[in-house]
């Protein structure tokens, strides 16, 4: 808007203090602002107003209708996005009650999901017991094994 710097406003204040003189700057300035004030006030109310008639009249609609057009790679990709998100907001479990089919199917899913863990830990450990108990049964076959030799 206005470009002013300390230089100008030290020469318009010397020439308001000549020119009003020193008894009634302060009212002087104290009206500035006040009329600085009503004059931003305005210009936001102007401003939200044509903001408002815009919505209003679909110019947003339109913006990204011309964006669309002139960033065909863009809107494809935001195109792209929406969908994803879409499928990955069905597929969360979360978003359905358990009195919901898709939340009965999640629920014995889950649940099955628990029985093969528990059976494929029951079998880990069974196989893990099986392999220390040959491993030790190996140790005593080669413990018995020198034991004789050091008898001898």
């Amino acid at each position: 808007m206005f470009d002013l710097g300390w230089t100008e406003l030290l020469v318009i204040g010397i020439v308001a203090l000549i020119v009003v003189g020193p008894k009634d700057l302060p009212v002087l300035f104290r009206n500035v602002g006040r009329f600085v004030g009503k004059a931003r006030g305005m210009a936001r109310e102007f401003s939200s107003a044509m903001n408002e008639a815009a919505e209003e009249a679909g110019v947003n609609d339109i913006k990204k209708g011309l964006n669309a057009a002139t960033n065909p790679v863009g809107s494809a990709m935001d195109g792209i996005n929406e969908a994803a998100r879409d499928v990955a907001d069905s597929l969360d479990p979360t978003k359905f009650g358990p009195e919901t089919e898709t939340g009965k199917l999640a629920a014995e899913r889950a649940e099955q999901a628990k029985k093969i863990q528990a059976s494929t830990a029951r079998v880990t450990a069974e196989r893990k017991a099986k392999e220390a108990a040959d491993a030790l049964a190996k140790a005593e076959k080669a413990e018995a094994a020198l034991k004789p030799e050091s008898k001898t």
